[in-house]
């Protein structure tokens, strides 16, 4: 078998061996790279410790040039060209057409990163997104300011959050109210509704 193996390198012209020689380790290395990502060994998420503001956060750039878009551009790239060269076509079409196919790849690797990216949802609970919606009480709110309550509303989800009120009588449990206001970036100013 290895003399079958040997006299079947040693037939090829010197084009279809470099093809040979790029597209094996790569494919190896491209099934290696899948499996390990539906494994969860990708390690393009590192994790870091320390603060970090990520409020202006938008997902992942557009990025062309990584380790795996390499992979798979050689992958493609050495059996596109290896088909040419079957085909009939010759080395500099073979290795145009390559190129080509690689590139395809590249960018279709690289969009499916960046709109993948594009999924992540903003994490930050903004609380001026509360002005002007409507919530009930959950925990009764004393009148003139005298103490707080909670108040359960939707705002990015539905989220239970300390509320106070000027009206002049406890807001009760169950009661229709209407923010009008954030106090100190977090707590909401409320009135009764109706």
């Amino acid at each position: 078998m290895i003399l079958q193996i040997s006299d079947w390198w040693s037939a090829m012209d010197i084009v279809e061996k470099i093809y040979w020689g790029i597209s094996v380790p790569f494919s190896v290395l491209f099934l290696i790279q899948m499996v390990m990502t539906f494994l969860g060994g990708d390690v393009d998420d590192v994790a870091a410790d320390g603060d970090a503001d990520v409020s202006g956060d938008t997902g992942i750039d557009f990025q062309f040039l990584t380790l795996k878009n390499l992979i798979a551009f050689f992958t493609i790239f050495g059996w596109t060209g290896l088909i040419c060269l079957h085909m009939g076509f010759g080395p500099g079409l073979a290795t145009f057409i390559a190129t080509i196919a690689g590139l395809i790849m590249m960018v279709i690797m690289a969009s499916i990163m960046y709109f993948m990216g594009k999924l992540t949802e903003e994490g930050t609970l903004n609380l001026n997104n509360a002005i002007g919606k409507v919530g009930n009480v959950y925990l009764t709110i004393p009148g003139n300011r005298k103490g707080m309550g909670k108040v359960q509303i939707q705002v990015q989800g539905l989220q239970t959050l300390d509320a106070i009120t000027d009206a002049e009588n406890d807001i009760k449990t169950g009661a229709v109210v209407e923010v009008v206001e954030i106090l100190n970036d977090q707590i909401l100013v409320v009135y009764p509704i109706g």
